[in-house]
């Protein structure tokens, strides 16, 4: 685990006193917030990958966020105002399953020290609106047509109670939130 991946698992249980958090910090503050929260002695984790790029000859290696914005953090109940206090944080977010949570994590932690390249990947539902990134039809917004076997989105025209379906592969769609 990196200096930045923050505290072992076995620190990741569940405490009396305290809750998990999901922390959604300003743009770019993922590490200086879990460095804040190390000095606070608050358990946490920031799942980190690196990366290399090449820029002419030259090879540049360094480490970026898993969840662009996000640290998991479990707070002493009392402390929650403190995090805020850190002025790094946008919003906390808490947890209602920490159990689900925690063995979520620990997947996580798991796939991130393996080595092995990873992305983000969108959990889509059927329904879920998307707007299409990439391709003569930018632009459009539709819903997904079936996550499990994915082949495109559907193009509603409700007057009509119909819609069209389009087959776009999946990478060149955005979840949207309504």
């Amino acid at each position: 685990m990196s200096s930045d991946e923050s505290n072992s698992f076995n620190a990741f249980a569940s405490a009396e006193g305290e809750s998990w958090w999901v922390c959604h910090t300003k743009p770019r503050c993922e590490k200086k917030f879990a460095t804040l929260l190390s000095a606070e002695r608050m358990a946490h984790y920031l799942p980190v990958v690196t990366s290399t790029k090449t820029y002419g000859n030259r090879k540049r290696t360094h480490t970026s966020p898993l969840f662009a914005s996000y640290v998991f953090a479990r707070v002493p109940d009392g402390s929650k105002p403190r995090i805020y206090q850190l002025d790094l944080l946008a919003r906390a977010i808490p947890v209602e399953d920490e159990s689900g949570l925690l063995r979520q994590l620990a997947d996580v932690q798991r796939i991130v020290s393996s080595g092995l390249e990873t992305t983000l990947h969108p959990l889509y539902k059927k329904g879920s609106p998307v707007l299409v990134t990439a391709g003569a039809l930018k632009g459009l917004e539709g819903v997904i047509d079936d996550p499990e076997n994915p082949s495109g989105i559907i193009v509603e025209v409700d007057v009509l109670q119909q819609g069209l379906h389009i087959a776009i592969p999946m990478t060149d769609l955005k979840l949207l939130s309504r």
